[in-house]
C-alpha cells in the first residue's frame, strides 16, 4: 500500500513538474495542449515498460538467443550458452541481486570476481583471511578470498558460495570448476555449451 502511494505522489509530483514548466513558457493553448499530449504518452511508455520489465526482459533475452547470441534456459532447466564471436562461452549471472558478466573457463579451479564487480555485488570477505596466491596463465596473482551471498543462473542457485577476488582480473571475471562440478553435467555441443542443473 506504502509503494502505491509512492508512486502516486511521484506521479503528481512529475505532471505538476511538466505543467509548471509548460505554463512558465507562455505558449498558445494549442501548442500547450500538444506538448502536454507528447509528454502524456512520454509518462505512459514508460509506465508500459516499468511494468511490464520482466517480460521486456524474457523477450529481449529471446531475441538474444535467436540472433545467436546469449543465455537460453530450456523446458527440462539446462542453461544453454552461445559461443561469443571470441570463442568463449559468455553468461551473465545474478550475483545478490547485481548483473555480472562471466567467462566460463573449465581450466580455472576456482571461480574469480574482478575487485570492482564483487564491490558492486556486496561480496563478503573474511577480515582477518590471508591471501591466496593462484597460478594463472599471466603468472602468480595475489588474490582475496570472498562468499556469495547467493549466485544465479537462470534455475541454477548456489547460496554463500565461494570466490576468489583480485583487482588484477581487469573486467574479466571466471566461472570456474568449483561451480560447473556443483552441476549434475555440463558438456559442448557445437557452439553451445550445456548445464544441466
Amino acid at each position: 500500500m506504502a509503494d502505491v502511494a509512492g508512486n502516486l505522489i511521484l506521479l503528481v509530483l512529475m505532471i505538476g513538474l511538466v505543467l509548471s514548466s509548460l505554463l512558465a513558457r507562455r505558449l498558445p493553448i494549442s501548442q500547450m495542449m500538444k506538448m502536454l499530449a507528447a509528454w502524456a504518452l512520454i509518462f505512459i511508455a514508460i509506465f508500459v515498460l516499468f511494468s511490464f520489465r520482466a517480460e521486456v526482459k524474457m523477450v529481449w533475452e529471446r531475441v538474444k538467443t535467436e540472433a545467436g547470441f546469449g543465455t537460453q534456459v530450456q523446458a527440462d532447466g539446462t542453461v544453454r550458452i552461445t559461443k561469443s564471436a571470441d570463442g568463449h562461452f559468455h553468461i551473465v549471472a545474478d550475483v545478490n541481486g547485481h548483473p555480472v558478466e562471466f567467462l566460463v573457463d573449465s581450466g580455472a579451479t576456482t571461480t574469480a570476481l574482478s575487485a570492482a564487480d564483487a564491490a558492486k555485488a556486496g561480496v563478503r570477505t573474511p577480515p582477518l583471511a590471508f591471501p591466496v596466491i593462484v597460478s594463472t596463465a599471466n603468472g602468480q596473482v595475489e588474490m582475496q578470498r570472498g562468499r556469495v551471498d547467493r549466485l544465479t543462473i537462470g534455475p541454477i542457485v548456489r547460496d554463500d558460495f565461494g570466490v576468489l577476488i583480485s583487482d588484477r582480473l581487469g573486467g574479466t571475471n571466471l566461472l570456474g570448476m568449483n561451480f560447473l562440478s556443483t552441476l549434475k553435467g555440463w558438456r559442448i555441443e557445437g557452439d553451445v555449451m550445456i548445464l544441466t542443473p
